[in-house]
């Protein structure tokens, strides 16, 4: 009687995990010919530096998508709290399932969704255009954000990066790059100002930088940290971009003090950059090279000019090169008529302590500051410089 009750007992079990639900389905179209693996995979990355990352995550399980484009995952992921995990489609001939395309938000390779147990989702999507077209059945919260946030980067991406690609094109039309970059940027970035949805703002501020470089919109960036440590102060991903935001690891910020550097001018003397600054209404601390197209063609065209509008009226430049060759550096400063105002080097390339101090890496660089060597701008160029200084020194 026991053995009969107990195989009663495995069939109802057997009956109950058939009729279970997979947690994760859908259907992918397939075009014959595009050499697309039959294959959906489920990576968890397992921090925020992971996410949106290439080779980081981990991979949880794998599913065959069979003739019709259906595929199902049926063994739940065990996770106590809710999670990010990013669905992924590979290319034939791909040997890593962790491989994650960053290029294009049309074609790109993958999609982040919150998952939470217990909950059952159905997708669908064009596998060759599978971040684009990924769509999800009835979407709690979490993933409603998460394909609002997809929708944003993709037209943000038409708007300022189409048909542009990172270090191409010629090197004075560096400076319009980056403020495309930056504008793009700062969409995805201020999605993840506006939603309450803490992963969804993870992957904005992932995708504005995949990299993990938040040199150019250190301020946006150290923002998002302060609202993140107040929302979900306890949650590691949170804890984990406050201290990669963390003031030490970002350039001097708009509003801080500047630090008083000792500034090694031509002829070997040691200038404070507190004793320049006393007297002065706006100085404008500008960082550059000889052998920077962009810097050069700002010097003639925009310092000159401004530099012969205001000096008399308490405005000063102070220029500091990152040089190694002195004979370089003197020429520049000629052709470009740039001797009007005063110029500092360590002389040692962009291996010194002035870049240390200042936390920067790239330039072209600048800080306008006030007497006090309060930052009130900064990575000011062209006609917004111009309108800047024009503001600035319009004003009593």
């Amino acid at each position: 009687m026991k053995y009969l009750l107990r195989s009663l007992f495995l069939i109802v079990l057997l009956l109950q995990s058939c009729d279970e639900e997979p947690w994760l389905s859908g259907n992918l179209k397939m075009t014959k010919g595009e050499n697309w693996k039959p294959m959906v995979y489920v990576v968890h990355p397992e921090n925020f530096e992971s996410a949106a990352q290439s080779f980081m995550g981990k991979v949880l399980d794998s599913a065959q998508i069979d003739e019709h484009g259906h595929f199902e995952f049926n063994n739940n992921p065990v996770f106590q709290e809710p999670v990010l995990l990013e669905i992924v489609v590979q290319k034939e001939g791909e040997k890593y399932p962790t491989r994650l395309l960053n290029n294009n938000p049309e074609s790109d390779n993958y999609f982040p969704l919150v998952y939470k147990t217990g909950v059952h989702i159905i997708i669908e999507a064009d596998i060759a255009h599978f971040q684009s077209s990924f769509s999800i059945q009835g979407p709690d919260r979490e993933n409603k954000a998460m394909l609002e946030l997809r929708d944003l980067r993709s037209m943000a991406h038409k708007k300022h990066l189409k048909n542009q690609k990172d270090g191409h094109g010629a090197d004075e039309d560096l400076l319009e790059r980056e403020k495309k970059q930056y504008d793009f940027q700062k969409e995805l970035i201020d999605f993840a100002d506006t939603t309450e949805e803490l992963f969804p703002a993870m992957v904005a501020l992932r995708w504005a930088s995949p990299a993990g470089d938040y040199e150019r919109i250190a301020e946006l960036a150290y923002k998002q940290s302060r609202k993140w440590k107040n929302l979900h102060p306890e949650h590691p991903w949170t804890k984990e971009f406050a201290s990669l935001t963390n003031k030490r690891n970002l350039p001097i910020l708009v509003g801080d003090i500047i630090p008083d550097l000792k500034l090694p001018m031509k002829g070997d003397e040691q200038v404070s950059l507190k004793e320049m600054l006393k007297n002065k209404k706006l100085l404008l601390l500008d960082v550059w090279a000889s052998w920077c197209a962009p810097c050069r063609v700002e010097n003639r065209n925009v310092l000159v000019p401004l530099w012969e509008k205001y000096n008399a009226d308490d405005f000063q430049i102070i220029a500091y090169g990152l040089e190694s060759s002195e004979k370089a550096w003197d020429m520049a400063i000629q052709k470009d008529g740039a001797y009007r105002w005063v110029h500092a080097s360590h002389l040692q390339g962009d291996q010194n302590s002035f870049m240390e101090t200042l936390r920067l890496k790239t330039i072209p660089a600048n800080f306008l500051l006030d007497s006090e060597g309060r930052v009130l701008e900064k990575n000011l160029h062209g006609q917004d410089l111009i309108d800047f200084v024009d503001g600035y020194m319009s004003n009593p």
